[in-house]
């Protein structure tokens, strides 16, 4: 039977978040205002933060304030660069024991080859810093500070594909429709700026394109949370966000004037339909005015000093490249955006293996390093955690031709390796041991809802606390799993 008030039954059906938003009495006048006038909100300030989210957040005194996630992409090898496996140049070309793999599934790629040879790193291991952590010649730039990372040698998914992978760790569920990690946090803690997104999302090129697996913008969604929450992806060429400068013919007070009549038009559609996402629309075109002024200014780096460029490398001075992305994080941390997402392609290397690490290695290298010397030196590596890894590991047995000099690897999701450094990690740690094959985990795993779970512990937030309702049901970033690394933790 069809409502006869659906008016009054979108009020009956408003989340308790939405149900107090409206009973404050003239929200939109009052966030349009708060937007337009800071000092409107002292205790918001007081706090270090503009924007407030869930009032009992975050549950605890938090280490870290913001995040900045290195994404690789495409899978990294970690045979290749973290997980040294000496005892595997005594089995070159031989098969993978039946009991290593133990019925465990492969993809469809391998799962016609005759044989699974196996196929040792032909890179040379050293061990670094003061509890002699073994990093890969690819690596140099990040063996100099490894002494600041925590290098998880043990996460696991069950995700073997890209994209499910991707969108499981990014989201906590292999299907899409969920909320993004940032999206969460920008739901759960609020801005703790006023000028800028409070999720930002940066496209790295390789060889001035992308190329690789397809990334979609449900990785940086808001799933069922308000459009509020979403990241903003921003661009290398031409206006950072697009239609972010004024046509031509339309001045500044043209525009301030077209965006409070039009936030007057949908005050009068909130007041009567009650849909939240209005009030989302009017937050966005403000936040899309102040972006038009301090956008330009972010990714203006021509105050920053010689020394600091090159600390990046010679890329850092391309828009769009890898470095100049992790720079430009480190400028976004610096003006208080909560959650930065850098993505870089083409680490999907099923064959011709050792040239194309090489050449990834050697892009984001130094300016991994130099993200994390430059917070350090900043005094801002304490309160800002970054994360550095892929979706899944590399299997030791080779995919296609094997010789000395060259082959290639298979996805794995049983283990590979990530690290963390920052705000609340325990530094200079190697975390976990697989196999001597690294193609299962013997101690101290992590899945990927761990690793979540540890995450959002370093911002404060009880995992299982930070919930939205559904469908009828609590949603949360890591479902139904997740416990913390105790370990991991300073």
């Amino acid at each position: 039977m069809q409502s006869q008030n659906p008016i009054r039954d979108q009020e009956l059906i408003e989340t308790r978040r939405h149900f107090f938003g409206k009973a404050a009495g003239g929200l939109g006048s009052a966030a349009l205002a708060s937007l337009c006038n800071e000092n409107l909100f002292a205790e918001s300030k007081s706090n270090n933060s503009i924007s407030q989210g869930i009032p009992d957040l975050p549950h605890f005194a938090p280490k870290a304030k913001r995040v900045i996630y290195l994404f690789m992409s495409g899978a990294p090898s970690q045979l290749d660069m973290w997980d040294y496996k000496p005892k595997m140049v005594d089995w070159y070309d031989k098969d993978l024991p039946e009991s290593v793999r133990n019925g465990q599934r492969i993809t469809t790629m391998t799962s016609g080859q005759a044989r699974f040879p196996i196929a040792p790193s032909i890179f040379k291991f050293n061990q670094h810093g003061k509890h002699g952590a073994w990093v890969s010649e690819l690596l140099p730039h990040t063996a100099g500070i490894v002494d600041d990372l925590a290098v998880i040698k043990t996460v696991n998914t069950e995700a073997i594909n890209h994209d499910p992978a991707i969108t499981y760790i990014q989201t906590g569920s292999q299907l899409p429709g969920r909320p993004s990690t940032g999206a969460w946090l920008s739901y759960g803690l609020g801005s703790l700026n006023q000028n800028l997104p409070t999720f930002v999302v940066l496209h790295s090129t390789v060889n001035g394109g992308f190329g690789g697996q397809a990334l979609y913008a449900r990785l940086w969604g808001a799933g069922f949370l308000s459009t509020r929450h979403q990241g903003v992806s921003l661009r290398s060429n031409g206006d950072p966000v697009l239609y972010l400068s004024n046509p031509a013919g339309v001045s500044g007070d043209l525009r301030r004037k077209m965006l409070d009549q039009l936030a007057e038009f949908n005050q009068a559609s909130y007041d009567e339909v009650g849909d939240p996402e209005i009030q989302s629309r009017i937050a966005q075109y403000e936040m899309a005015y102040r972006m038009q002024t301090s956008v330009p200014e972010l990714t203006d780096i021509s105050d920053e000093s010689d020394k600091t460029l090159e600390m990046y490398g010679p890329e850092v001075k391309t828009p769009g490249t890898f470095a100049a992305n992790c720079l430009l994080a480190r400028r976004l941390a610096e003006r208080g955006v909560r959650f930065t997402q850098v993505f870089i392609r083409q680490w999907d290397q099923h064959g011709n293996l050792p040239n194309d690490i090489r050449r990834q290695c050697g892009i984001i290298d130094q300016p991994c390093a130099a993200l994390i010397k430059d917070l350090k030196q900043r005094g801002m590596l304490d309160d800002t955690l970054v994360v550095w890894g892929g979706e899944f590991g590399r299997t030791i047995y080779c995919q296609g031709g094997l010789t000395k000099t060259n082959y290639g690897r298979d996805h794995h999701p049983r283990c590979f390796t990530k690290w963390m450094a920052g705000g609340g990690i325990q530094p200079g740690i190697v975390h976990g041991e697989t196999d001597d094959f690294s193609y299962n985990v013997t101690e101290k795993p992590v899945h990927i809802h761990d690793l979540n779970a540890t995450m959002l512990h370093c911002l404060g937030i009880n995992h299982e606390r930070l919930t939205f309702k559904h469908q009828g049901r609590d949603f949360r970033l890591t479902d139904v799993h997740g416990n913390v690394v105790n370990d991991l933790l300073a």
